[in-house]
């Protein structure tokens, strides 16, 4: 029997890891030995001698990492610390970090690289070592005949191992689209049975989470297929909310008949639209109907009872600062819920990493291999578009001072990514607190011109008080009048309470304003705000 352990460094706390526990079932159901399998949760944030300190009391013969960007950067470190502490331990990498650098990683820390799916694969590792103790391949290639078994889900122990984190799971594998950024453009799609995913998704819906995450890169490629599952999830008795990666140019009118009987927060979407330009979408291998997309995603919108979070990537070829602030405006003015700007990163085993030379691309050494400049964007561009992220990030992401930036923009007649990027150049927030953030917010929107201060100080009371809970609103916005015992009898009886101090306030206006702090909107995070009148 060996000793293995099966390490997963997450991002943060409240991931949890579903390749670890997906291939300790694997070794469960397919290993021909019996072995003593355990797994390991960390995250980056840990010391990695508290990691090694978590391994290490399993006294383990093999340790098996799964590795990502996020976690790559300390690996090296981490496994020369579990050497030490753990003499003649045999380490084994997985995950698209290492499986497409092998060599690389041979060199620097690791016995084997497995390269294909672990659930099938670590076990016949194990399987090899328990036989004679000889060496299998360093790698392994994934084939597309493989049999079906290999499609495996986790255990109960990982229901057991979730208390609140966010859940994963996966129901095919593989993308059927060839994006020239994306790993999973070489590979066919897999399904794994519907019943079995129904089974589980509802094990996963009853346990202690709030969020359960589907992986399948490209959801609803199969739409008769989604569909079933997007109306079993609609259909469940349950609390949790359900997100999903799609591609919002392949919904059709049955889908979205579906979609708009979802109870309120039930379903999340992430949609990918990644460029609006269509140069860069065809150097990048991008198949989508923009269009469409852009229908659908409105179409989605005006349900209002599904969270909708559109990604866009700087640093596509071809595409210039001038292109992508078009398109940034283009997505702005969809007003979905959460604008991502992200920035090209050159994965290993990606299309474009390999065209890197022919289309300028210059990236970081290190993960996680983001851009630096291109043929089309310079260095100075891609500071003016991390300012621009900054503030996006900060204020419109986290459903803050939406309000806000609404009455600036119009008031100044500034364009959406002019706003964001002035904002982020001139007021960074790299860990500052809310409290410090509104007033720098204030002091420099109160200063453009076009901008007056009393209506802004309007718009910052509204949105501090439907944006957080409990916290008394910066004095500066505060407006003291002898009408608050008013509001606060007017709002008492409406909610049937009585008010709390921080839930109300005086507008400049002449409008009172107070918050239902127990009535939080499931689909924006936001609180509700009622307005009245005020009897002089």
């Amino acid at each position: 029997m060996i000793k293995v352990v099966l390490l997963a460094v997450n991002a943060k706390y409240v991931h949890s890891s579903l390749s670890v526990w997906v291939i300790a079932e694997g070794i469960t159901r397919f290993a021909q030995s019996q072995h003593d399998v355990h797994v390991v949760e960390a995250t980056i944030n840990q010391k990695l001698p508290d990691i090694v300190e978590l391994v290490s009391v399993h006294k383990p013969d093999v340790i098996g990492i799964s590795s990502y960007i996020w976690n790559a950067g300390i690996l090296s470190e981490l496994m020369s610390l579990l050497r030490e502490r753990l003499p003649g331990v045999v380490i084994v990498l997985g995950g698209p970090e290492a499986s497409n650098n092998a060599d690389y990683w041979l060199q620097n820390g690791a016995d084997y690289v497995l390269n294909g799916e672990g659930e099938y694969i670590f076990p016949q590792f194990l399987d090899a070592r328990q036989g004679d103790g000889s060496s299998v391949l360093l790698q392994r290639e994934s084939k597309t005949d493989e049999p079906s078994p290999c499609l495996v889900f986790p255990g109960e122990a990982y229901l057991n191992a979730l208390k609140g984190r966010l859940a994963y799971i996966e129901t095919s594998r593989g993308c059927p689209f060839q994006c020239a950024f994306c790993l999973s453009a070489r590979s066919s799609v897999k399904y794994f049975p519907l019943d079995l995913v129904k089974e589980q998704i509802y094990k996963l819906s009853m346990a202690d989470t709030k969020t359960l995450k589907f992986v399948d890169r490209t959801f609803n490629c199969n739409a008769e297929r989604a569909y079933e599952i997007f109306e079993y999830v609609i259909n469940l008795d349950t609390a949790c909310t359900f997100h999903f990666e799609a591609a919002a140019d392949l919904f059709d009118t049955h889908m979205l008949t579906l979609l708009e009987a979802a109870p309120p927060g039930r379903i999340q979407f992430e949609i990918g639209l990644q460029s609006f330009f269509e140069p860069a979408l065809k150097a990048s291998s991008r198949q989508m109907n923009v269009e469409k997309a852009e229908q659908n995603i409105r179409a989605l919108l005006r349900m209002q009872n599904i969270h909708i979070h559109i990604d866009l990537i700087a640093g596509l070829p071809y595409e210039t600062l001038s292109d992508f602030m078009n398109g940034f405006d283009r997505a702005y003015a969809l007003n979905a819920h959460h604008l991502q700007l992200g920035f090209l990163k050159l994965l290993h085993g990606s299309k474009l990493r390999k065209q890197a030379e022919e289309f300028g691309i210059q990236f970081t050494s290190e993960p996680p291999y983001e851009i630096v400049c291109n043929n089309w964007l310079s260095a100075g561009d891609i500071q003016r578009l991390k300012h621009t992220e900054n503030a996006l990030q900060h204020t419109y992401n986290k459903g803050r001072f939406l309000s806000t930036l609404h009455y600036v923009k119009t008031a100044t007649g500034t364009r959406p990514f002019s706003l964001m990027e002035s904002l982020g150049a001139n007021v960074p927030n790299h860990g500052t607190q809310l409290e410090g953030y509104v007033v720098q917010i204030y002091d420099y929107f109160k200063g453009l011109q076009g901008v007056e201060e009393r209506a802004l100080q309007d718009c910052m009371i509204y949105d501090w008080l439907g944006m957080v809970k409990g916290k008394n609103a910066p004095a500066f916005l505060k407006n003291e009048t002898n009408h608050r015992k008013h509001i606060a009898e007017v709002a008492g009886r409406l909610l049937s309470r009585n008010m709390k101090r921080e839930e109300i306030a005086i507008l400049n206006s002449g409008l009172g304003v107070f918050v239902d702090s127990n009535d939080r909107n499931p689909v924006t995070g936001l609180y509700r705000i009622y307005i009245c009148g005020i009897d002089r």
